[in-house]
């Protein structure tokens, strides 16, 4: 794995960063703040980006290529698109990592030091800027709380028809 320090030009966003949704709920300033505490990460297939366990800092939008969440070593799920972010919800509460995420392709990222922003852009001094990073958060873990649900209850319909199934062939 690779890293890089992310040379912002604040005249010239790249298209791949300005259609990034997490990036577009900030304004101009505030976009230029984010990316100016960022780096690009470079990953073969592989390298683990963030470790199950380690302390959280970092918030990764994935430009290219492909990730998988694991979790005590099962594989949850992969992510692929571009502006798909992991590890926001450990680096904001200051919390170790809940899962591991490792390439499965050649990938790169962008990584938001959480801690250089609040260091540079402390939340009681720029509350506007929180109220955006929180609410895109909110959203995004809304729509992922959504799809775990809808998986949990196909699974609970599954089982509870094979505990049907199972009880009529043992009646």
């Amino acid at each position: 794995m690779k890293e890089f320090a992310y040379i912002h030009d604040e005249e010239n966003v790249p298209d791949t960063l300005r259609n990034v949704p997490f990036l577009e709920s900030f304004s101009k300033d505030h976009l230029d703040d984010v990316l100016h505490s960022s780096a690009i990460v470079e990953c073969d297939p592989g390298d683990v980006i963030i470790a199950e366990g380690e302390d959280a800092a970092r918030i990764f939008i994935l430009l290219a290529g492909e990730v998988a969440v694991i979790k005590d070593g099962d594989e949850l799920v992969t992510m692929n698109q571009i502006g798909d972010i992991f590890g926001e919800l450990a680096a904001l509460e200051d919390e170790v990592r809940s899962a591991s995420v490792v390439a499965k392709s050649k990938a790169f990222c962008l990584a938001l030091d959480q801690r250089f922003l609040e260091y540079a852009m402390p939340k009681e001094d720029n509350p506007s800027f929180y109220a955006a990073l929180y609410e895109f958060i909110a959203k995004l873990t809304a729509k992922r709380l959504k799809a775990t649900s809808e998986v949990l209850a196909r699974v609970d319909r599954e089982l509870r028809d094979l505990k049907a199934k199972q009880a009529s062939v043992s009646a």
